[in-house]
């Protein structure tokens, strides 16, 4: 279904947009950044704190990285210095770069079976399946957070894949 091609790209891609939105938000101030602006993680800042929760939670899964110890419900708080949640950031996408650089195809066959906290139930999927959450969660949450952006003033860069230096 997916090939460790798709997460290459995908990884710089990850790692493109995460540059491109943490540049736009460092013209912001921290106020700016925790300003409750209605998304469902409420800021820029924590919007950004919950997809790195999120990247950490389900590559502790696939690359036995620790998983986050904040459960789902305070993942946008769960890092609250900018400097440091920035740091992370960059942290995690070198990672996530060297884990599609390592990865290989039989690696992404068969199911994943896990314990959902959010659900409160184990779950089985496709490891493909589950792969391609991991992208797509980190796209959906950061739309919003160009949004935010967007909306404060902020000047984030394209976000086509197509356009990925």
């Amino acid at each position: 279904m997916i090939a460790p091609e798709y997460i290459q790209t995908m990884a710089r891609y990850n790692a493109w947009q995460n540059r491109n939105l943490y540049g736009a938000a460092d013209e912001l101030d921290e106020a700016a950044r925790k300003q409750d602006r209605g998304a469902f993680f409420g800021s820029i800042h924590n919007t950004l704190s919950h997809i790195l929760w999120g990247d950490t939670l389900w590559m502790s899964r696939f690359d036995g990285w620790t998983p986050p110890d904040a459960p789902i419900g305070d993942s946008g708080g769960s890092i609250t210095d900018w400097d440091a949640l920035k740091t992370a950031r960059v942290e995690a996408d070198a990672r996530f770069i060297n884990w599609g650089e390592r990865v290989q195809p039989e690696e992404l066959q068969g199911d994943l079976a896990w314990y959902s906290g959010a659900l409160k139930r184990d779950m089985v999927k496709p490891r493909a399946i589950c792969i391609m959450q991991i992208f797509n969660h980190q796209t959906h949450h950061r739309g919003q957070v160009h949004a935010m952006l967007t909306a404060a003033g902020a000047t984030p860069h394209d976000t086509d894949l197509p356009f990925m230096e």
